[in-house]
């Protein structure tokens, strides 16, 4: 492992930070970890890596973040996360509906009502809990009305990220348009956030089967004259096979690869239901894959039936981990994920499962990889931005130690999750987010979800009885007394 201590002592300088003492895992190609260690960063990027006296003398008078007792992880890449509508409503589309249900039924409409406001509000929300959680880049799979000021929400929290606009152009759907318009919608956002050092954009279609064969060129043309990636969903569940054949096309990832889209630049949200022909199109044109595990169960979709993931991986195909929405996997926590991921692959009796570390590198260098950013991020090495997890390991779940990528993956280490760096810059201090007004956004949040399903007509009425107090308690003072239910109010 290299450092640029030795060099710096001929015109020593301050550091922005050291980050001292610590245990780091650097997910580097020799996948070192580095007891006792320290890191410099300078500029937003990882300057040195060494021991403290080293460091101290190469970067006098350096301010340091005290980091004993602490294992320091590549900030996590959650792949595919969508930061609209969902998170003001999460938790609140009924878990016993079909999938199909769930997306026409609550999150269209839902999708279609929201302001501006909603969005950025939404976006800041999602970027806050995703960097308690340690995520530092977030790929967000398409916005339906504003993307702009889904990137501004981001920004203000200090999130790395992509967005884009969802394009589409299927009949009767929000914000739907022809091919050519939506297209210079997409290429509207894309220039709009060029140069933003941390929010950029890319090529975002809704993808499935509503997406016709000149949007689907077309946006791979774009992206290859803007030098940009792209995603679109594919194949979460059987029904895009089934949509693609009635409609006299091959299946999904076969017929893209007829229209000569898939590529490296091409992550696709999903790709549970394939067939072996679609994992080998996969494999050999490059194109990634962002797996959202918790999604496939909360929505019911077959994940445990179908899914392909790991032997795309086996075969050599690029695979990353993300979450998906608020009304879907319910949480951006990619630690949930990646334990997910991990268990059921091993309960399917798949052959040759993922392992812990193997899982681990998904949510950080493999998965920075597999989205265009392995250069940037997603390990810690020196030149590589300074997007950085402090874990609290003299908590209880970490006591007493184990293997280190087992306790990550199966230990869930997000709830020890204690300082978070994006681009060097310190986002989250001891457990507190520094960028927000954690308690403004709690209740601005608050208020936008009751006036979004005001507008939207829905109501939520709660499975469980709301009893006043006063009502429970003299109720339970009399002798065989009970609360009488009553209808609730919409949460």
């Amino acid at each position: 492992m290299t450092t640029t201590a030795t060099a710096a002592t001929a015109d020593p300088r301050p550091a922005d930070l050291l980050i001292v003492d610590a245990e780091i895992v650097t997910m580097a190609p020799d996948r070192a970890v580095v007891p006792g260690g320290t890191i410099a960063v300078i500029d937003g990027r990882i300057a040195a890596i060494g021991p403290a006296a080293t460091l101290r003398a190469a970067y006098p008078g350096s301010p340091e973040l005290d980091a004993t007792g602490c294992v320091v992880v590549p900030g996590l890449v959650n792949a595919h996360q969508h930061t609209t509508a969902d998170p003001l409503v999460r938790s609140s589309i009924p878990d016993d509906v079909p999938a199909q249900q769930a997306i026409f039924d609550w999150i269209v409409p839902l999708h279609a009502a929201v302001t501006g406001d909603d969005d950025e509000l939404s976006a800041t929300l999602t970027a806050v809990e995703s960097l308690s959680y340690g995520v530092t880049t977030l790929l967000e799979p398409g916005t339906v009305a504003h993307p702009l000021r889904v990137a501004a929400g981001l920004r203000t929290a200090g999130i790395r990220a992509r967005v884009g606009g969802w394009g589409w152009d299927a009949d009767d759907a929000p914000y739907a348009m022809p091919a050519a318009d939506t297209l210079a919608a997409q290429a509207e956002t894309v220039a709009a956030l060029a140069g933003d050092p941390l929010v950029t954009g890319w090529i975002t279609l809704v993808g499935h089967d509503l997406v016709s064969d000149a949007l689907f060129t077309g946006a791979a043309a774009l992206a290859e004259r803007l030098d940009v990636p792209m995603t679109w969903h594919l194949s979460p569940g059987p029904e895009d096979a089934a949509a693609f054949a009635a409609a006299g096309r091959a299946r999904p990832v076969r017929h893209l690869a007829d229209l000569g889209v898939l590529g490296p630049r091409l992550l696709l949200g999903h790709a549970v239901w394939l067939d072996d022909a679609e994992v080998d199109a996969l494999v050999e044109t490059g194109t990634a894959v962002a797996s959202c595990p918790g999604a496939y169960l909360r929505l019911g979709q077959g994940f445990t039936r179908a899914g392909r993931h790991t032997a795309l991986r086996r075969a050599g195909g690029r695979l990353a981990l993300g979450c998906d929405s608020h009304n879907a996997g319910d949480t951006p926590d990619l630690w949930r994920a990646a334990r997910l991921f991990a268990g059921l692959e091993r309960d399917r009796g798949v052959p040759d499962p993922l392992r812990a570390d193997e899982v681990f590198a998904l949510a950080t260098v493999d998965g920075a990889a597999a989205v265009g950013l392995g250069a940037l991020t997603g390990s810690i090495e020196v030149g590589k931005a300074a997007d950085l997890v402090l874990l609290d390991t003299r908590t209880i779940p970490w006591t007493p130690r184990g293997d280190l990528p087992t306790q990550l993956v199966w230990g869930a280490a997000g709830h020890t999750v204690r300082d978070v760096l994006v681009d060097g810059r310190l986002v989250v201090r001891d457990r507190r987010v520094t960028t927000v007004d954690v308690d403004a956004l709690r209740e601005e949040a608050a208020q936008r979800r009751a006036a979004l399903l005001r507008r939207v007509g829905i109501d939520i009425p709660p499975r469980w009885p709301t009893v006043p107090a006063t009502e429970y308690s003299a109720r339970r003072s009399v002798p065989g007394g009970a609360p009488t239910p009553r209808e609730g109010k919409a949460p």
